[in-house]
């Protein structure tokens, strides 16, 4: 009697780990799949001459004018400490770490390298 409930109970351990392998490998395909649909659905990434991609939606039904509204309306922010040698871009970790006070704001990156700043290592623009 023991015998048959250890057979049995091996032989659904070997059932449940094909189970649980094939479901791992389909929900890493429908992760990747869904990945993949998320990168190509309406965002195209224009790069602008100081090498710093903007992410901007594709023109609408709306017509052109609203799209170039928003680009108009969307200016990268970028921050420098007066005492630094660096500018960041306000999200990076980097930013967060300096003073209110010693806070230099920049529109673009080419206003922050005519002011003397060089990109932070840490930020990815």
């Amino acid at each position: 009697m023991l015998e048959k409930l250890k057979s049995k109970s091996v032989e659904l351990m070997a059932e449940d780990a094909l189970y649980i392998s094939l479901l791992i490998v389909f929900v890493g395909i429908a992760s990747f799949g869904l990945g993949r649909m998320s990168v190509e659905s309406g965002v195209e990434q224009v790069a602008n001459t100081a090498g710093v991609t903007i992410i901007q939606p594709e023109p609408t039904e709306k017509g052109l004018e609203n799209t170039q509204t928003q680009a108009n309306q969307l200016e990268i922010q970028l921050v420098a400490s007066k005492s630094g040698a660096r500018y960041h871009l306000l999200t990076c970790p980097g930013a967060s770490q300096i003073k209110e006070e010693n806070k230099v704001f920049f529109n673009s990156a080419i206003e922050a390298e005519a002011a003397g700043y060089t990109p932070a290592a840490n930020c990815q623009f």
